[in-house]
């Protein structure tokens, strides 16, 4: 590890070179992002912050820092006393041990959010990863093609349709003894650059869905431990690839997994950079998808400017026609899914009448007819329908879902139970509300 002393001497000039041009953290992540060749929005604000602060050393990227700060990059009195840099992490190697991990429940570790949640804990991804890889594998190493690359992405498709339908907690371990048993092979193998970056970006989709199961499954400190290891893994893998969107859309799984555990500063830092990397993008669904997610993260942290600005972006990109390749979790965004997020988001913001109307819009839309998603939907649509002081509507609607529910494996669902027995005590004399009441019990 690099000294404590070394590290501050570091930040010391970096800190005393950006004070001279007036910079700040977001300056400083902008422009080693262009000088490295990678764009404005290649780094993070926290990660040039913690450079200027002494927490973290740039390591890989002290070159581009020293350019852009006119700093001399083999300056005697740094670099000559650095302690020698520990080898940069593997990312498969990482994530195969994640899974590995997972399988075994008692090496379960939770990781605790953070300024810079589970991306801190891995560092930033390895840019030389694949072309390494493909100049050092063994002769003895397995064959990859292209073959083995569209097996993985039915196997995403076949496990993502049942787990929509029914629940992270369904067949998750499917999904990680795929990754661990069937997949490692081909990562460790043999393969031109341009088959792995496609392998790296389809394991990064693998990745993502584990991610989501386990954080479907329940709200236990080891399954959203090991969902956040997932999708931290899951944005490595797919930077690695090139893919933005990829990278973008497994920040956005960290992004909503801050909001629902109540981290809202995390939230919000980690929903702006999935909407820098979307102005990358020309998939009008992923850009909807990541400002919808942001104007969430604002609407939990109480910031109506920032929701409703971002809410607005989010419904003029869902109305455009999609370009995406059709196979990404941005490109699954459906306007039915949207018309459901954004009925919450207003509900958080205290607009009860627009959020009725777009939980009724994302019941109506074809396409949304999957039981877990349309019993979530019902479920939250009940609880609008109650604080407008629409009891019997209300009663109707919990109705239904619980007929969706039947079967589902979700902690969402099982939430959404538990908030609806509590509401029910409030009408302890309606016939209805105790019938729904003892139906929810037997869900428990």
């Amino acid at each position: 590890m690099t000294s404590k002393p070394h590290a501050q001497a570091i930040a010391n000039l970096i800190r005393i070179a950006c004070k001279e041009r007036g910079w700040g953290p977001t300056d400083l992540a902008r422009a080693v992002g262009l000088a490295e060749g990678s764009g404005p929005g290649r780094i993070d604000r926290q990660y040039a912050r913690k450079w200027m602060t002494g927490e973290r050393t740039p390591d890989f990227w002290w070159p581009h820092v020293a350019r852009v700060l006119d700093l001399d990059p083999d300056a005697t009195d740094i670099l000559q006393s650095r302690a020698p840099v520990p080898a940069r992490a593997d990312t498969v190697a990482s994530v195969i041990e994640l899974g590995r991990n997972d399988l075994d429940v008692d090496r379960r570790n939770f990781l605790t959010a953070s300024s810079g949640y589970a991306l801190a804990a891995l560092g930033l991804p390895d840019p030389d990863s694949i072309t390494r890889r493909v100049s050092s594998a063994p002769a003895t190493a397995v064959r990859v093609g292209r073959g083995e690359v569209e097996a993985i992405s039915v196997m995403i498709k076949t496990l993502g349709d049942s787990a929509s339908e029914l629940g992270g907690g369904h067949a998750r371990h499917l999904a990680v003894r795929y990754l661990t048993e069937d997949v490692e092979p081909w990562l460790t193998g043999r393969y031109t650059e341009a088959i792995g970056r496609e392998l790296f970006a389809a394991t990064s989709q693998l990745a993502h869905l584990a991610g989501w199961m386990a954080q479907d499954e329940g709200n236990t400190p080891e399954l959203q431990g090991v969902a956040q290891g997932y999708y931290a893994h899951a944005y490595r893998l797919a930077d690695e690839a090139g893919d933005p969107e990829l990278a973008g859309t497994a920040l956005r799984g960290l992004a909503v997994q801050c909001i629902d555990l109540g981290y809202r500063a995390e939230a919000v830092q980690l929903s702006e950079a999935c909407v820098n990397y979307g102005r990358a993008l020309q998939n009008p669904r992923a850009v909807a998808y990541y400002n919808a997610t942001l104007a969430n993260a604002a609407a939990q942290d109480d910031d109506r400017t920032l929701a409703t600005r971002h809410l607005a972006l989010a419904e003029s990109a869902i109305g455009k026609p999609s370009t995406g390749s059709g196979d990404s979790w941005a490109a699954h965004y459906s306007p039915g899914r949207w018309a459901h997020e954004t009925g919450m988001i207003h509900t958080r913001l205290g607009d009860l009448t627009a959020a009725e109307e777009h939980l009724h819009l994302a019941l109506d839309i074809h396409g949304l007819d999957r039981r877990r998603t349309r019993a979530i939907v019902l479920a939250d649509l009940g609880g609008v329908r109650l604080r407008q002081g629409n009891v019997d509507g209300a009663m109707s609607t919990w109705s239904d879902f619980l007929d969706c529910a039947e079967g589902v494996r979700s902690v969402k669902v099982r939430t959404a139970i538990r908030d609806m027995r509590v509401r029910l005590r409030r009408f302890p004399d309606m016939a209805e509300a105790q019938e729904l009441a003892a139906r929810a019990a037997a869900f428990t």
